[in-house]
């Protein structure tokens, strides 16, 4: 059954400027543009009361998340997917789960690390607790690291996961946007981070490194006022988009990734596309991009890795790029969605007879790999 009518359920959507918020809103213009009828269920303050995230003032939550539920219905959708563990994401696995219709959903941040990080008495355990019983009911989860992909079938964390790597606009994020002009009066060589500036992305990490030339933070967030406070001589551009972010990544020489609570990090394919070989310690995203010599380097030592980046060669580097691309990846995510029809064997109120954890129903990390063409 083809699908022509998709129900999107994010906690993640505009105005947010982050990682999870930019994926789905190329997935959505894809599939716009195949063809596809999408409704985006988000916190749209024109339906749903907000909250301000402590700690990220920019990103709203639904306080009524039950909202969601009459728009949904009266679209009429023969798909939905569930992208983001939020209230709108709970709310709509609750009710797919009472109504036994199958759904799909993605795997896009590490929320209990990144709750153990803001709160040390929180069990990273309890937290993965709440993402088994999220993903436990989808017909697919989508991950967009191999990494990710082990971690999660080790917690066991989802029925069948489905390798899902991003794309990247080779046109847009590429080393032509060099210009002498972007950091005019900094001495070389620039080191740049890109991403949001908050305490789970160690970007302190970076700043304190003795690192000669400039030090680049493109972003913003809740921490950045603290970190210009303790690194004065630190460069802070704020968020930049489209040809003017390009333009920074291209025009710097080196890329700083402290994080080791990503998924994935988009960041990494747009440097990598730029030309700009990769410093970073080992996490998901890291571990699956950079070939150590080629495009980068990865080590527990933040020092030892952006001392090895001479030997990376910047044509190299974007060709790495040139293997992730757009329409595979969107496509990808439309082949592994499912018609809404409730499961084999179920009925309103009862729970759906479970696909028995097999090697075929659970599949491996290497299984999972290999159902992407070229993986």
């Amino acid at each position: 059954m083809a699908i022509t009518r998709l129900a999107l359920v994010t906690d993640a959507w505009d105005p947010q400027t982050n990682g999870v918020a930019i994926t789905l809103k190329r997935v959505v213009e894809h599939l716009r543009s195949s063809g596809v009828e999408v409704l985006v269920a988000s916190a749209d303050p024109a339906v749903h009361r907000t909250w301000r995230l402590p700690s990220y003032p920019e990103i709203r939550l639904a306080a009524d998340p039950w909202k969601a539920l009459g728009r949904i219905k009266k679209f009429a959708p023969d798909a939905i997917h569930v992208a983001t563990e939020g209230p709108l994401g709970f709310w709509a696995i609750a009710w797919l789960r009472r109504r036994c219709l199958r759904f799909t959903t993605s795997f896009h941040s590490r929320y209990p690390e990144y709750l153990a990080a803001r709160l040390p008495w929180f069990p990273l355990e309890w937290g993965y607790k709440l993402m088994r019983w999220f993903h436990c009911r989808a017909e697919h989860t989508l991950v967009s690291t191999r990494s990710i992909v082990r971690d999660l079938l080790e917690r066991r964390v989802g029925q069948r996961l489905v390798y899902w790597p991003r794309g990247v606009d080779t046109n847009l994020f590429n080393p032509s946007r060099r210009s002498l002009d972007c950091y005019a009066g900094l001495p070389r060589p620039i080191w740049v981070y890109v991403g949001r500036v908050a305490v789970e992305k160690s970007i302190e990490c970076f700043l304190s490194l003795p690192l000669a030339g400039s030090k680049v933070v493109v972003g913003d967030g809740p921490a950045r006022e603290e970190l210009q406070r303790r690194f004065p001589e630190a460069i802070f551009r704020g968020y930049r988009y489209g040809e003017d972010l390009a333009t920074h990544y291209a025009s710097a020489d080196r890329f700083v990734f402290p994080s080791r609570t990503d998924t994935f990090g988009n960041v990494l394919l747009e440097a990598i596309a730029s030309g700009l070989p990769i410093a970073a310690v080992p996490s998901p995203g890291p571990d699956d991009l950079i070939e150590e010599g080629v495009n980068g380097a990865v080590d527990d030592d933040l020092l030892a890795a952006c001392q090895r980046l001479t030997a990376c060669d910047q044509r190299r580097a974007h060709e790495v790029a040139l293997r992730y691309t757009f329409r595979a990846s969107n496509e990808l995510f439309r082949s592994h969605l499912v018609p809404l029809q409730p499961a084999l064997g179920a009925t309103p109120g009862r729970r759906a007879l479970a696909a028995p954890r097999t090697p075929s129903s659970q599949p491996t990390a290497t299984a999972a790999r290999a159902i992407v063409p070229g993986g």
